[in-house]
């Protein structure tokens, strides 16, 4: 009898296809929106470095254009190399100019490869049916969507991090086989070389693009290799060339090439904080964030399973856990202020779910096809509700008319002005679509009051202002917290005033 190419087909592959392209429909939402759905400072920021290293690509660039997008490049942190920006940028030549569906495109296509090395690692580590579930959990989550999708270098990140376990793994497998292992498994015992260089090389790759995950890494890669070599380690070729190609990428970038910003990123977010951890109230708020996130009892079946993980991978899975609290615990305000921090955990989560459900379907295993189907109907109710909410949450708000607003707030702005305000998104809205800039005042934030709780702006107006000619703002409600800065901005004349914006000329008081 010929074997045919769909008995050959696994019986799995139509629903991974099903799922992937959910996954790619989602996130393909709303394409051309301006991106100010999730994190609009964040993805502004991304914006206007890419448009900079386009208008250095692009051949006779608009002078004048070309200066201002070098100096808003300047203006804007630079933490980390510019490459998802780099990538975006050079395909800005190819299709014609700058446009926001790029890099969600780019995104969702760094989530998909990341969802396939997840199922795949399920797939091999329990099941291909709880490799579905954890895929289905990873690709349709509303918060996935929204941050995988979004422009920062947290979806290329988090992508080829998960890809690097994904290698991780097959090295362990190839060094560790297992009586119960599949046949071409045990095969790989002579590949552990390229298993061993692809980890490296992803995971190392992961940490260049933004270091934080290097708790991840080093937790992940630690226990790795504790459990596959034990104390005799230090005798192994292949750890000590891993940890060199992990290591080397961010080191040279981070620690050689910008140790000022590296030092300063610090002090700023980790030193001057490390007193929240000293609170219960943080740790509340922290589980309380990543709950509305993630689902508290997702997470909760998440830190089961991580538990219920094959011998082999549980310790692996364990530390990406504590790399996770280690993470926290150096950056406590983002914990519970910055979803997109929160972005790499979203595969850990998946992983601990696959034991699970690999329990629950060989309990399933047992039931009469009735109940089987009505267990599959809740399954896929789940997948559709979350796809409806995911998708909900990219059509909730209509921002088409704000490039249209700071267009017009820009051309209200003299030219050669120097501008100081209270303003939104740290002025990037201002600089990519109005294109001026502006120097901030200080906003009033939780985070302004941990830091200098005894500030007193008011008093340093003239300070603060020296060297500008305008004072704009576009954020009455941060004026409000300031009422000291309202009654002295009343103090000067008003140059111009619309519907969201009051520009005050700071050379005519009233």
């Amino acid at each position: 009898m010929k074997t045919t190419l769909l008995s050959r087909t696994p019986r799995w592959l139509p629903l991974l296809i099903l799922l992937l392209a959910l996954g790619a429909a989602l996130r393909l939402v709303n394409l051309n929106a301006p991106p100010l759905d999730f994190h609009s400072t964040r993805q502004l920021r991304n914006f206007l470095v890419a448009r900079s290293i386009y208008y250095n690509l692009l051949p006779n660039a608009n002078p004048q254009q070309h200066a201002l997008a070098q100096s808003f490049y300047r203006a804007v942190g630079q933490y980390e190399p510019p490459i998802t920006e780099t990538i975006v940028a050079t395909t800005y030549l190819f299709t014609g100019g700058e446009s926001f569906a790029i890099p969600r495109i780019y995104g969702t296509i760094f989530w998909l490869l990341a969802g396939i090395a997840l199922f795949d690692l399920c797939r091999r580590m329990a099941s291909p049916i709880a490799g579905l579930v954890s895929l289905a959990y990873f690709l349709v989550l509303p918060f996935a969507v929204q941050a995988s999708r979004s422009f920062q270098p947290d979806p290329l990140m988090t992508s080829s991090f998960v890809i690097g376990i994904y290698f991780l793994y097959r090295w362990m497998a190839s060094l560790t086989p297992s009586p119960l292992q599949k046949l071409e498994e045990r095969t790989d015992v002579r590949n552990s070389w390229k298993w061993a260089i692809l980890a490296a090389l992803f995971l190392g790759f992961a940490t260049l693009v933004k270091v934080v995950i290097a708790f991840f890494v080093g937790a992940a890669a630690i226990a790795a290799v504790f459990a596959t070599f034990g104390m005799r380690f230090w005798k192994s070729k292949q750890v000590w060339a891993m940890a060199a190609l992990m290591i080397a990428p961010a080191f040279g970038y981070y620690v050689l090439g910008h140790p000022g910003r590296s030092t300063e990123y610090f002090f700023l977010w980790t030193i001057d904080l490390l007193k929240l951890i000293t609170s219960i109230h943080f740790y509340a708020e922290w589980l309380g964030f990543i709950g509305g996130l993630f689902g508290l009892t997702i997470l909760f079946l998440s830190l089961v399973g991580t538990l219920l993980a094959p011998p082999r991978f549980r310790w692996v899975m364990i530390s990406l856990w504590i790399g996770y609290l280690l993470y926290g615990l150096t950056l406590p305000f983002q914990m519970y202020t910055h979803t997109y921090y929160h972005i790499q955990l979203t595969p850990v989560v998946a992983l601990g779910l696959a034991p699970v459900a690999e329990a629950v379907a060989a309990k399933a295993s047992g039931l009469t096809r009735f109940w089987k189907a009505a267990l599959i109907g809740v399954v896929i109710v789940i997948i559709g509700y979350q796809s409806w909410a995911a998708r909900s949450n990219l059509i909730a708000n209509d921002y088409s008319g704000q490039p249209v607003f700071w267009k017009k707030l820009g051309d209200v702005i003299p030219a050669n002005a120097n501008v100081i305000g209270l303003t939104q998104d740290y002025g990037y809205d201002l600089m990519y679509w109005g294109w001026r800039k502006v120097n901030l005042w200080p906003y009033s934030t939780d985070l302004a009051s941990v830091k200098k709780p005894d500030r007193n702006l008011a008093a340093e107006f003239s300070s603060i202002t020296a060297g500008n000619d305008y004072f704009l703002v576009t954020t009455p409600s941060q004026l409000e917290k300031q009422p000291d800065l309202k009654i002295i901005l009343n103090g000067y004349a008003i140059a111009s005033q619309g519907d969201g914006y009051t520009l005050y000329d700071l050379h005519r008081p009233k």
